[in-house]
Parts: structure tokens; sequence; C-alpha cells
């Protein structure tokens, strides 16, 4: 039986490791990150997760000095 192009999506994406994920936004916000990545020449996805390993390392190392 014929898959159909949703089902070879849905396989294509399991092999890749890949899975959607959605957030309601403010439209303002997702405005400055779609610039935001246009700026730096990223997809938007690759922007939201350098951003989000960024704020998590910063956050560690600031609570880290709190504790010191």
């Amino acid at each position: 039986m014929a898959l159909s192009r949703a089902e070879i999506n849905e396989r294509s994406n399991e092999k890749r490791g890949i899975k959607n994920k959605a957030f309601k936004l403010n439209i303002d916000d997702i405005a400055m990150i779609k610039q935001t990545a246009i700026d730096f020449g990223l997809s938007e996805a690759k922007l939201v997760v350098e951003a989000i390993k960024f704020y998590r390392d910063n956050k560690k190392s600031l609570l880290i000095e709190a504790f010191l």
C-alpha cells in the first residue's frame, strides 16, 4: 500500500530524530524571533535552541556564583 505524504514525512522525521514542537507566542515576539534569525543568518529553530542553551549555561553560572 502506498504511503501518504504525511506518513512519509513522519517516518523521515523519526529517522532523523526530529519532532514538532509548537508554542503560542505574542505577535511581537514572533517578529523579534524572525528578525533576529535573519540578522544572525540562522533558522528560527536553531536560534531558539542556541538561545535556550545560552540562557541555561549563563543561568547555571549565576546560580553557582550566588551560592559561593
